[in-house]
């Protein structure tokens, strides 16, 4: 089986970034590999450029054939002439740092960053102000007509419905 090291194609259409990969050279590209021994994001800046050196001189003492490509970014990794990216500051940095700046202090006692809403109504006052409001609608409930008489199937009775056509026809 003649094993290559080679870059395994990764992420987006426009945004590429590649896996250093032990597999069999007639894999596919993306196929199966063998074992991963590293990555490179050629779209960062500066690019990065991480890879298992104890691995890759692994497989190359077995006989592992790199690409133009892995055996340019081993050269490159092992001389040191990567350029390694700053790591970013943590969101708890940026967040103190920017309380920091508006002129408040990052320990302040209710930790809110908003104002509080403004309390309910006590449940005393709305259980006194329930009532009066019940026995103010109760006489508008009542004057509305009655239900028709429904049967067991749920219908209404036809004569009921034929008395208040009457009642309304004489009022006219």
């Amino acid at each position: 089986m003649a094993v290559k090291i080679r870059l395994k194609r990764m992420g987006k259409i426009r945004a590429p970034f590649y896996r250093v990969v032990v597999m069999d050279s007639r894999t596919k590209r993306d196929g199966r590999a063998i074992e991963e021994i590293g990555k490179y994001h050629p779209t960062e800046e500066p690019s990065l450029i991480d890879i298992d050196l104890d691995r890759a001189n692994y497989w190359l003492s077995n006989g592992a054939q790199p690409t133009e490509a892995v055996a340019a970014l081993l050269k490159k990794y092992e001389e040191g002439t990567v350029r390694v990216k700053e790591p970013k500051p943590s969101k708890k940095d940026l967040y103190e740092a920017a309380v920091a700046a508006a002129g408040k202090s990052a320990d302040d006692a209710s930790g809110a960053t908003t104002p509080r809403k403004k309390a309910a109504p006590k449940k005393e006052e709305a259980v006194a102000e329930a009532p009066a409001e019940a026995s103010a609608e109760a006489p508008a409930d009542a004057e509305v007509a009655p239900a028709a008489d429904t049967d067991s199937s749920g219908a209404a009775s036809e004569s009921v419905s034929s008395d208040a056509d009457d009642a309304a026809k004489d009022e006219a």
